[in-house]
């Protein structure tokens, strides 16, 4: 549970003392002020205890376990560097471009899970000259990569028709995701399709050693009953594999797992969501993996930005920021909420309502509107917190604004990692 003494945005490298915001165990106006705003301020630390929380999780519960970054949502050099040099997290792929990345980064062909969308024959040039793992998620990339890699090890990325997502969004009580619902999406062959797939992979003599799937997004604990669908319909193809005669080795539950973005959201309970994997995936004798992106890496990154205008036009407060959708698009792309810390007066109690109002030429680039804000002048720094994933990966050169500075912190009192 989470200390009611406390904001709700407030955890381990992101703290108020004395009123004033610490990042990183660093003053976050004095690091607006000392570098060029916009600026990506990122604590590693808090990548290291997330991964280490879920490992744990799976260690106390018994099961083998392994643990991949979603490259997608974050792949900075200097994150990247920490995250290789902790030794025990993979990567997630979903590109040859990012399997080139891992590659060069210092990831070797066995620590990369590639799992994407609508492979072209020009994707499979690049992905089937290394020997990194390849999940295909359609019958037809199958009959592909069985006609042009006869007999390599494979896993299937299957679509269990139920998936969990946040509270936050529309389609979470009906335990669904963009990925895995209902009706069909375009991800993952269904299980009425497997033994089609079965054929498919005899056929060519390919061996299928990992089941795959992708059913999450931003999930908390609350909805892991939800997830738990999921996981038993995953099972299921599990053993429907192993009874055409395929030694799965693997289970990897994709990645989804999310973090607080509201006050009233609590924390995903690693124990709790290792406790559901391991109830229905540690009986069939498998290693459990799974590829966070927003669980591992979203609370390290905090923006800031320096405020360059206090207007007032018919009795509304706008705040303009030095920073733009095109450098952090999570919110403008997912719709998903944002927070906004007075930097010098983390504290301090709201006397009026801002929209916080961005530098790219579009009406939408709003960051808030009828926000609860402290008394702001312009030249104040203010901190967009968690950040840390699925914006600076998605920087846009709209307006040709240029990407924001990124500076990361290994240690909590130290310098900047080089």
């Amino acid at each position: 549970m989470r200390d009611p003494s406390r904001r709700w945005w407030e955890r381990p490298g992101l703290e108020v003392r004395d009123g004033r915001l610490l990042v990183a165990g660093r003053d976050a106006e004095e690091l607006g002020r000392g570098h060029a705003t916009p600026l990506f301020v990122y604590d590693l630390l808090r990548i290291e205890e997330q991964a280490s929380s879920l490992v744990e999780a799976f260690e106390r519960a018994g099961a083998p376990f392994r643990l991949r970054l979603a490259l997608k949502a974050q792949r900075d050099p200097q994150v990247l560097g920490f995250v290789r040099h902790l030794g025990f997290v993979g990567i997630d792929a979903c590109s040859p471009g990012e399997v080139l990345l891992a590659l060069e980064r210092g990831w070797s062909p066995e620590e990369i899970s590639f799992t994407g969308a609508n492979v072209s024959e020009r994707d499979l040039d690049v992905l089937l000259a290394h020997e990194i793992h390849l999940n295909v998620d359609l019958l037809s990339q199958l009959e592909r990569v069985g006609r042009r890699s006869p007999g390599r090890s494979l896993g299937l990325r299957v679509n269990p028709r139920a998936g969990a997502s946040w509270s936050g969004n529309p389609s979470a009580a009906a335990g669904e995701s963009v990925y895995a619902s209902a009706k069909p999406t375009k991800f993952g062959i269904l299980e009425e399709q497997l033994d089609e797939a079965i054929q498919i992979a005899g056929t060519h003599r390919l061996v299928i050693d990992t089941v795959h799937m992708h059913a999450g997004d931003g999930f908390l604990t609350d909805a892991l009953p939800q997830l738990e669908v999921a996981i038993e319909r995953l099972a299921r193809s599990v053993v429907r594999l192993r009874e055409a005669g395929f030694s799965v080795a693997e289970v990897n539950a994709g990645g989804g797992l999310g973090v607080p973005q509201r006050a009233e959201d609590e924390p995903l309970d690693p124990d709790a969501y290792a406790s559901v994997l391991v109830r229905h995936l540690g009986k069939l004798g498998v290693t459990v993996s799974c590829e966070p992106g927003d669980f591992l890496a979203k609370e390290m990154g905090v923006l800031l930005a320096e405020v360059v205008t206090v207007d007032q036009r018919d009795g509304a407060t706008f705040v303009g920021l030095d920073v733009g959708y095109n450098v952090a698009p999570e919110r403008f792309i997912y719709g998903s909420p944002l927070s906004a810390v007075l930097a010098r007066a983390a504290d301090a109690r709201p006397v009026t309502r801002v929209t916080l109002a961005g530098n790219i030429n579009e009406g939408d680039d709003l960051w808030a509107e009828d926000l609860p804000f402290p008394e702001v002048h312009e030249g104040d720094v203010v901190a967009l917190p968690g950040v840390g994933t699925y914006n600076q990966s998605m920087h846009l050169d709209h307006c040709l604004r240029p990407p924001a500075s990124v500076i990361a912190f290994a240690d909590r009192t130290g310098a900047p990692v080089p």
